[in-house]
């Protein structure tokens, strides 16, 4: 009786998993959770917004595995007047998402947040746009956003956003810069240099994309009031 029960014991102990095996599972799993979050290669994006200005920069590489394919890229671009946006990921996911932000901006016109929030919404719930595989960045002269599958409209403390394989980069960058007595578009400019030097997918040929307190904001009022 009592190696019977000795033997279920021994058995049961071996089904049971330990507690080290229970915690790399967990580990394992919430890995595969978080993995879900897309990380982009191949491209810097960077925004800055100081002293009411808005810069928008994007390298021009393009890369196909370990080999460059394109080093003119257009990756950054405006949506209107007085939007500016940028993308990392795939080229034709990220224009099929951009047209339907120009979409809910008719729909929603002068709001850009909630624009921003029902694309995320629809980008994560949407059978056909889930699959796409891009991130944005979307900036007016008074809100910056990123846009990611997940449904996440992310506005920085700081007013600046970087994206790509060398985003992190460019934002320590322009953050260590951003206190210093240079503008929007200088700091802008001297971080994707030194990403571009750091990152082997991103180049040195950018894109630049500027918005101005005072200039794009003003024609925004014209435009509302002769409608």
């Amino acid at each position: 009786m009592l190696a019977r029960s000795l033997f279920r014991a021994a058995s049961n102990a071996r089904k049971t998993p330990s507690l080290a095996a229970a915690t790399a599972n967990f580990g394992a799993a919430q890995v595969a959770r978080f993995s879900d979050a897309p990380t982009m290669h191949g491209t810097t994006i960077l925004c800055v917004r100081k002293n009411g200005k808005v810069c928008l920069i994007g390298d021009g590489q393009v890369s196909l595995g370990h080999t460059v394919v394109k080093p003119n890229a257009k990756k950054v671009r405006r949506i209107g007047e007085h939007i500016v946006a940028g993308f990392a990921g795939s080229t034709a996911d990220a224009f099929t998402l951009m047209e339907r932000l120009e979409a809910k901006l008719d729909e929603y016109p002068g709001q850009l947040t909630r624009s921003c929030v029902e694309l995320a919404k629809a980008w994560r719930t949407d059978k056909y746009l889930r699959r796409l595989e891009a991130i944005l960045i979307v900036s007016d002269v008074n809100q910056s956003y990123t846009l990611t599958g997940n449904g996440d409209v992310l506005e920085p403390h700081d007013g600046i956003i970087g994206i790509g394989s060398g985003g992190t980069y460019a934002l320590a960058a322009a953050r260590a810069l951003i206190d210093q007595d240079l503008d929007a578009e200088t700091i802008a400019r001297k971080a994707m240099k030194i990403a571009a030097d750091i990152c082997v997918y991103t180049n040195g040929n950018v894109v630049v994309e500027m918005l101005e307190e005072g200039k794009d904001d003003v024609k925004e009022e014209k435009k509302e009031k002769a409608t």
